[in-house]
């Protein structure tokens, strides 16, 4: 039973819940998608954080008390540089600072702040606001906030990630004691190390140095001193940004080429020969790890089909790096026909898929013929397995909200010499 924001109201008081309408992720969603990001998962990121701050601006305005007193700081036009490379939205309301943080995940344990929000001093804020977005149900709640300091003094700093994990019994949950406590608490600023004083002759071959690496390397194999010398200065942090896109058009095109020769020939399965990313489950499985070998070996819908090709895909969900394997069953022909068998399973670490993850396959028009959606605490989904005569396309799509993965296939028999 899906229970609307009113509802959870009732329920969890202490929380602010807004309704997500129709309107305000495909507005979303339509500016997230234009040619102002190098890649997907700045999309998606760019996604979520516009629509938590479209909908937390028109939730302001229906208060007298907010009216035209906030201000987006860069603005919106300039806002892109920013999600390009790191979650988060700084927003200021009536003087006090905050910074929006949303997140698409099931799991409110810990809320997760970028270090860029919390130790480059210009990008500081007083308040740091978690949202939770759930698309499918169509509501956003702030379940919690943290000051800056909080922030500082018992936050864990995941250095991989380059991210303060703050637990959720460290938040402060109820929002109406966070307006109340900036007018009463007084802010203690916090004290930084100064950056280093880089030459522009020295940021210009940094800049070289890179001109091929992607936002997402950038930003994890920068070190952070001088990552923060370029992300808080709008003029260096623009010529990055647009550097990151010249390279994502240079790579679209490849990509566009390449794309003409992705069909997966299931056929070439028979003879031991993988391509596009394709590999044996046995090879998957040794990169994976020992949990995820069990998993597989002890279902016996795979153990029926003769061979099996797995692929490592990525929905690049919230930079959350959600990856899953996509696996593909074929056994050799029976009666004219190819029988066919399709799962899809979380990667080790991962015990559950997510909810509302969709499975779907897919005739050579493009129709859907089967399609599978995974709930709660499901350990994989699949397909029922089906034939296939030979010279028959068909294609495989992974969808999660507005991401989607296409795979396509066909069975090309080899000719004899």
């Amino acid at each position: 039973m899906i229970l609307s924001p009113k509802e959870l109201t009732e329920i969890y008081p202490e929380h602010l819940w807004l309704e997500l309408s129709e309107q305000q992720k495909e507005e979303a969603w339509l500016l997230s998608v234009q040619d102002c990001y190098s890649c997907d998962t700045a999309r998606w990121n760019a996604f979520l954080n516009y629509l938590f701050l479209n909908t937390f601006l028109s939730y302001l305005k229906e208060d007298s008390d907010f009216h035209n007193s906030y201000k987006i700081s860069p603005q919106l036009e300039n806002l892109p540089s920013v999600w390009e490379f790191v979650n988060g939205t700084p927003l200021t309301i009536d003087g006090t600072t905050f910074v929006l943080i949303p997140s698409d995940k099931s799991s409110i344990s810990h809320f997760y702040i970028p270090q860029e929000w919390v130790d480059i001093s210009s990008w500081t804020a007083r308040y740091y606001l978690a949202a939770q977005i759930n698309l499918d149900e169509g509501w956003l709640r702030i379940w919690g906030c943290a000051s800056h300091q909080q922030i500082r003094e018992k936050a864990f700093f995941d250095s991989n990630d380059k991210v303060y994990r703050l637990s959720r019994e460290e938040l402060i949950t109820d929002i109406n004691l966070m307006w109340v406590a900036r007018n009463f608490i007084p802010w203690q600023e916090a004290v930084f190390n100064p950056l280093p004083e880089l030459s522009t002759t020295y940021i210009e071959q940094l800049l070289s140095k890179n001109i091929r690496v992607n936002s997402s390397s950038l930003r994890f194999n920068t070190p952070f001193e001088e990552w923060a010398v370029l992300l808080s200065s709008n003029k260096w942090r623009q010529r990055l940004y647009q550097q990151c896109l010249s390279n994502s058009q240079s790579n679209s095109q490849i990509q566009q080429y390449q794309s003409l020769r992705l069909e997966t020939n299931l056929c070439q399965w028979l003879e031991n020969t993988f391509t596009n990313g394709w590999y044996t489950l046995d090879t998957l499985l040794n990169q994976q790890g020992r949990s995820l070998t069990v998993q597989f070996r002890r279902d016996m819908a795979l153990n029926e089909v003769a061979i099996k090709g797995a692929k490592l895909i990525d929905l690049e969900m919230n930079l959350g790096n959600y990856k899953f394997i996509l696996l593909v069953g074929i056994s050799p022909k029976i009666d004219d026909r190819y029988s066919i068998c399709v799962q899809l399973h979380p990667t080790c670490g991962n015990i559950y898929l997510p909810s509302q993850i969709k499975l779907l396959l897919l005739s050579s028009q493009g129709e859907t013929l089967q399609e599978s959606v995974s709930r709660n605490y499901d350990h994989y989904i699949q397909l029922k397995r089906f034939k296939s005569l030979a010279e028959t396309n068909f294609s495989l799509k992974v969808v999660h909200g507005y991401v989607t993965i296409k795979e396509d296939f066909i069975l090309r028999q080899f000719v004899s010499k």
